[in-house]
């Protein structure tokens, strides 16, 4: 049985343009996805920028933690191709209500800071709840933010598969659990499923895996080529 599953770019388009970067969303645009996944820290001024790693070596010409560094410091770095690191603002302003925009929380007090901008959003710019799903493997800060968000869809992401599958998205009262393309299976499908949860894979890249987990009925698809799904 085919269905609608959701085209989610990772990092934007990572597989096209750096990660992260305004040019990485507005690719993944261009290509049609259905929604956008992005990465947050709070650095040292307070600022909620865009950024996956705790240091900025990998994805920028510096060197360093990424809370321990003011915004006018995050500025001057080259997140590839000349690109800058991003706030979330900046972001949301460019995706503009067009896709769903995944809010990954990496840092700690991101919850308080993200649920902030998207409360914004909603106020001042017209955007709908539906608009936004956030996700973290820090099941505290998540917890934190349903507390102060409750009406914004939470996906719960998870390293392996615990033993007791998906009871940890239930304690949550998170709508999707996100799982790694290595550990996926059908029984965690079918227990996600049978628990009311959606199911979103993470990062399926090759047109082979692509089609296992369409085949076994997973809800969504990271990507770092969404063209591909």
């Amino acid at each position: 049985m085919d269905k609608n599953v959701l085209k989610i770019g990772h990092r934007g388009a990572m597989g096209h343009e750096p990660e992260n970067t305004l040019l990485s969303f507005k690719k993944a645009l261009e290509l049609n996805v259905d929604a956008i996944e992005l990465d947050v820290y709070v650095c040292k001024t307070g600022e909620l920028v865009v950024i996956h790693d705790d240091k900025v070596d990998r994805t920028t010409n510096g060197k360093g933690y990424t809370e321990d560094k003011t915004f006018a410091e995050l500025r001057v770095l080259d997140a590839g191709e000349g690109e800058l690191v991003p706030t979330l603002e900046e972001v949301l302003d460019v995706i503009d209500k067009k896709v769903i925009v995944n809010v990954e929380l990496k840092g700690k007090n991101t919850a308080l800071a993200t649920s902030q901008v998207i409360q914004k959003y909603i106020k001042t710019k017209g955007w709908a709840e539906s608009n936004f799903m956030v996700s973290s493997f820090d099941h505290r800060e998540l917890n934190k933010f349903k507390q102060l968000y409750p009406e914004i869809s939470i996906g719960a992401l998870i390293e392996g598969v615990p033993l007791s599958y998906c009871e940890c998205a239930i304690q949550l009262q998170a709508d999707s659990v996100n799982l790694s393309l290595d550990f996926i299976n059908q029984d965690f499908v079918n227990d996600a499923h049978d628990k009311g949860l959606k199911v979103y894979v993470w990062t399926v890249n090759e047109y082979d895996d692509i089609a296992k987990v369409k085949a076994l009925g997973v809800d969504g698809i990271f990507s770092n080529f969404p063209e591909r799904l």
